[in-house]
């Protein structure tokens, strides 16, 4: 089973998800303001449960995975960022990518934190994963990720309906 890999910044550790970390996610994770582009419904304890399991699996399966974000001042979780697999139902596919993704809690955002965790960890998918796709899924009224995304290398390629909504594909080009 592989080590997940331990990132720092200078404002942050992204390492691997702990059954520690489960209150705090789970807080996150039920505030509206945390899934509004991603459903738009709170997460249950239950839910954020099965996706602290999900992140956890993941490394061990995929040997990629999704990290938790620390700030180091305050050793506080702010949040989970990395990839995954999710087998979903778009077309066009993004199965067999390492499907980015990132999520902070909303006291954290705004703050240049997640253009550092994709800082750190584009370069590590690229050096551990050459040649693989990397794709990412953002709502289209989710401007402030669809800015990050392209600043940071993605571009749109295609719409999917997928979860009664529609979502923007994007690709690391």
């Amino acid at each position: 089973m592989p080590d997940v890999p331990v990132l720092e910044t200078d404002r942050l550790i992204l390492r691997g998800s702990r059954i520690e970390d489960f209150d705090a996610l789970a807080e996150m994770w039920a505030l509206p303001e945390m899934v509004r582009y991603i459903g738009g419904v709170p997460q249950s304890r239950e839910q954020s449960w099965t996706r602290l399991l999900r992140h956890i699996g993941m490394w061990q399966v995929m040997t990629f995975g999704f990290w938790a974000v620390v700030d180091k001042a305050s050793e506080r979780v702010i949040g989970q960022a990395g990839f995954h697999e999710m087998r979903r139902a778009l077309t066009p596919s993004v199965e067999n990518t390492l499907e980015a993704g990132w999520g902070l809690h909303p006291d954290f955002q705004g703050r240049g934190y997640a253009s550092e965790v994709l800082r750190t960890i584009l370069p590590w998918a690229a050096a551990n994963h050459p040649g693989k796709q990397i794709t990412c899924i953002i709502d289209p009224d989710n401007a402030a990720s669809i800015r990050l995304a392209e600043r940071h290398g993605f571009q749109a390629f295609a719409r999917s309906p997928y979860q009664d909504s529609e979502v923007i594909i994007f690709r690391k080009m």
